[in-house]
């Protein structure tokens, strides 16, 4: 065989291999590239629904509902409660003492008289169902009007206009200031008995258009004396509270009739600026 026939080109299937082994490098990095890509996707699926999974068992704020928010709280007491809960949210929806948190951290807020129920569910979240306090009546103070409820609960004042304070009847004369913060009793019996007049006076308190109930002290004994003023002015001496009667002094039930009649003449335009029912004569 002469030189020429040793040195002739490689055939067609030698051509083949020689190509691959040229670019075997980059042959082998496309399948892993390929094999990474095809990984990552897999893996992709499985963290997708896992994250999927996970955000369905998380609570968060916005999805907790609160029922039984009465018209007079204005502010936001959901975020109040979970903000002054210190929840460290989002809550996980497995979590044992879930329920019990979220009662606690509702139950807390100075607006809430009782959690009735708390209820969750999945994709996580939560209603929570409570009742809360009702004012009843202004006291008056250095600097404003405070509210309290019937048990003489000191209520949040940022939920109150001066407008929307001016609708409830206003205590006058206490000289205390509450002992506690916002949410616990007033602590003064003058503030119990002029809660306890308001409640024995409606609804005869609309008909005498009762807009202040004010203590007074008692001329003769110690205790003391409530004066309920109108709408136009009008003054009662009503007397002691209901169940603070002394000797000779007409029942609540007496006074509150007499308190009736008067409103009645008041009315009709008949001129009475000032009562006393402390006594029995009319």
């Amino acid at each position: 065989m002469s030189d020429r026939d040793t040195s002739s080109p490689v055939g067609p299937s030698g051509s083949i291999v020689s190509l691959v082994w040229r670019w075997r490098s980059v042959l082998g990095a496309g399948v892993i590239v390929a094999a990474a890509i095809g990984g990552g996707r897999l893996l992709w699926e499985q963290q997708s629904k896992r994250v999927a999974r996970d955000a369905d068992s998380l609570l968060t704020a916005e999805r907790i509902t609160v029922d039984g928010v009465p018209r007079w709280v204005t502010t936001d007491l959901k975020w109040q409660a979970l903000r002054s809960a210190s929840l460290d949210m989002p809550l996980p929806l497995d979590a044992p003492d879930l329920e019990r948190r979220l009662a606690r951290a509702f139950d807390m807020h100075p607006w809430v008289k009782h959690v009735d129920r708390v209820e969750t569910s999945h994709p996580a979240s939560a209603v929570v169902t409570v009742t809360c306090r009702e004012p009843v009546a202004m006291v008056r103070v250095e600097g404003g009007l405070l509210p309290i409820d019937r048990e003489t609960i000191l209520l949040p004042s940022d939920d109150f206009t001066a407008e929307s304070a001016s609708q409830y009847i206003v205590i006058d004369g206490v000289l205390t200031s509450p002992r506690g913060p916002v949410g616990s009793p007033w602590g003064d019996i003058a503030v119990q008995e002029a809660v306890s007049l308001i409640e024995t006076l409606s609804p005869e308190a609309e008909k005498f258009g009762l807009v202040e109930c004010r203590c007074v002290p008692r001329d003769s004994e110690e205790g003391t004396w409530w004066e309920l003023v109108g709408r136009d002015g009008f003054v009662v001496l009503f007397g002691s509270a209901p169940g603070k009667a002394v000797s000779g002094e007409p029942s609540s039930a007496e006074k509150i009739i007499r308190l009736g009649e008067l409103a009645n003449r008041h009315a009709s335009g008949d001129v009475v600026e000032y009562a006393d029912l402390t006594n029995s004569q009319r």
